[in-house]
C-alpha cells in the first residue's frame, strides 16, 4: 500500500505543479476558444489541461518502475506499454482538437486507432465470465471488437460530462477509487496477480484527477479539454479490459470455500464488465440519452447541445457547485454501492443503506432553491451564499455602499436613515 500511496502522491504533485505553466502556455498558444452558447462559464478559459495530466501519468509510471513490488508489473506483461501508447495517441488527438478543432468523425477514427494499438499489444478481452455458465472464450476478432467498443464508449462518456468545472475530473476520480478497491481486493485479497495492472492504473488515475482538480474546481482557471477527458476515459477502459477475462472463479472458490459463496461475495468480479460500467453509470446514461435525443431529432449523435444531465440540474435552479456535488453523490453511490455489495456477506444491509442514501439524494435533488445557512460563528469561513442575511432595507447593500451612504449622511444631515424611510414609503405604494 505504501508504494501505491507514493505513486499517487508523485502523480498528483507533478500534475498540480505542471498545470500552472500549462495554463500560461495555453493562453500564449491561443487555446482559449470564445464562450459558446452551450457553455456555462462566462469568460474564455484556457484548455490543454491534459498536457499536465499526461505529464503526471508519465511521472507516476516512472516512479512505479523504480519500486520493488510495482516494478514486477512492468516485467510480467505489456499492459503498461500498451497504456502509454494508447494514452499518447489519445493525448495528441485531444491537443489538436483543443487548439484547432477536429471533426467528430476524425476524432472517432483516432479513438479507434488508439484502441486498436492497445489491442495489438495484448490489452484485449480474452474470456467473458457468464453467470451460471462460467468463463466463455471469445475469438480474437470478438475480443478486439469488444475492447474497441468499450474504449470508445468510455472515452465519449467521460468527454460528454466535461461540461462543468470539476465535474469530469471528480467523477473519474470517484470511479477510479471504486475500481481501486475492487482490483486491490483481487490482487491482495485473493492473490490474483493479473489484477495488479488495474490497481496501478487506478492509482495513476486518482493522482492525475486530484492534482488537476485543485485548478479545475469552480471557478476553474483551466479546463482539461479533450486532451484530458479522452485520456481519462481511455485509462478507465484499459483498467477494465486488463482485468476482464483474467479472473479465475476457481481461485476465488478456493478462498471462500464454495462456488456459491464466491459468486455471492464477488458479484462484480463474476461479471468483470459490470463494475466498470457502474462506476461510469451517470456518464454512460448521459451518453445514451444524448445519442437517442439527437438521433430522434434528426441530428448527428455528435452534435453539441445544452441538454446534458448537468445542464438540466442548472436549469431547475441548482447552483454550479451544487450541481457538481449532486453528480458526485450519485456517482459515488452507484460505484461504491457495487463494491460494498461485492464484499459484504449481508446484501440486505447494503440495500437498506443505499435506499436511505437514495432518499437523501432525491430530497436534495428536488429542493434546488434551498440554501442552508451556516451558524454565525463560522460565517466568515463559508461562501457568501451560505451566510445569514441581515433584515431591513440596508441588507442588500454592500459594506462599501453603506460606508459611502454614511459619509453622505454626515455631510447632508440625512443618509442611511433617510434611505430607510424612503424604502418604507416606497414599499407602502
Amino acid at each position: 500500500m505504501r508504494e501505491y500511496l507514493l505513486v499517487l502522491f508523485c502523480t498528483a504533485a507533478v500534475t498540480y505543479l505542471l498545470t500552472g505553466p500549462v495554463r500560461k502556455f495555453a493562453i500564449a498558444a491561443g487555446a482559449m476558444p470564445p464562450v459558446r452558447a452551450r457553455d456555462v462559464h462566462r469568460e474564455p478559459t484556457p484548455r490543454l489541461g491534459g498536457i499536465a495530466m499526461f505529464g503526471g501519468l508519465c511521472a507516476g509510471i516512472l516512479v512505479a518502475s523504480q519500486l520493488d513490488n510495482l516494478s514486477k508489473v512492468f516485467s510480467q506483461g505489456t499492459d503498461i506499454r500498451a497504456l502509454l501508447s494508447g494514452a499518447g495517441i489519445m493525448f495528441l488527438l485531444g491537443v489538436l482538437d483543443d487548439k484547432w478543432g477536429v471533426d467528430a468523425l476524425v476524432k472517432l477514427g483516432g479513438q479507434m486507432i488508439a484502441a486498436g494499438v492497445m489491442v495489438w499489444q495484448g490489452v484485449t478481452v480474452i474470456t467473458l465470465p457468464v453467470p451460471g455458465v462460467g468463463p466463455v472464450a471469445v475469438s480474437p476478432t470478438q475480443g478486439m471488437v469488444i475492447s474497441v467498443v468499450l474504449v470508445v464508449v468510455m472515452v465519449n462518456a467521460v468527454n460528454f460530462i466535461d461540461g462543468l468545472d470539476g465535474l469530469a475530473g471528480g467523477m473519474v476520480c470517484i470511479a477510479a477509487m471504486a475500481f481501486f478497491l475492487y482490483s486491490y481486493r483481487l490482487w491482495y485479497g485473493y492473490t490474483i496477480s493479473d489484477a495488479a495492472p488495474a490497481v496501478l492504473f487506478s492509482v495513476l488515475l486518482i493522482g492525475m484527477c486530484l492534482g488537476f482538480l485543485a485548478h479545475n474546481m469552480h471557478p476553474a482557471r483551466i479546463f482539461m479539454g479533450d486532451s484530458g477527458s479522452m485520456m481519462l476515459g481511455l485509462m478507465l477502459a484499459v483498467a477494465a479490459i486488463s482485468i476482464t477475462g483474467r479472473v479465475d472463479p476457481d481461485l476465488i472458490s478456493n478462498e471462500t470455500g464454495s462456488q456459491t459463496a464466491a459468486v455471492h461475495a464477488l458479484v462484480p468480479i463474476y461479471i468483470p464488465l459490470l463494475l466498470p460500467l457502474t462506476v461510469i453509470a451517470l456518464p454512460l446514461a448521459d451518453l445514451l440519452l444524448a445519442v437517442v435525443r439527437r438521433t430522434w431529432a434528426g441530428q448527428s449523435p455528435f452534435a453539441a447541445d445544452k441538454r446534458h444531465l448537468h445542464h438540466r440540474l442548472l436549469q431547475v435552479g441548482h447552483s454550479h457547485s451544487r450541481a457538481v456535488l449532486i453528480m458526485y453523490f450519485w456517482a459515488a453511490l452507484i460505484a461504491f454501492g457495487s463494491v460494498a455489495f461485492s464484499v459484504t456477506n449481508t446484501g440486505r444491509t447494503v440495500v437498506l443503506t443505499l435506499a436511505g442514501l437514495c432518499l437523501v439524494g432525491l430530497v436534495v435533488l428536488l429542493t434546488p432553491r434551498f440554501r442552508p445557512r451556516a451558524p454565525r460563528a463560522v460565517q466568515s469561513f463559508v461562501p457568501p451564499r451560505y451566510r445569514r442575511q441581515q433584515n431591513g432595507p440596508m441588507a442588500e447593500l454592500s459594506a462599501k455602499d453603506k460606508q459611502l451612504l454614511g459619509e453622505a449622511g454626515r455631510d447632508s444631515g440625512v443618509g442611511s436613515t433617510a434611505v430607510g424611510h424612503r424604502g418604507e414609503a416606497t414599499g407602502r405604494h
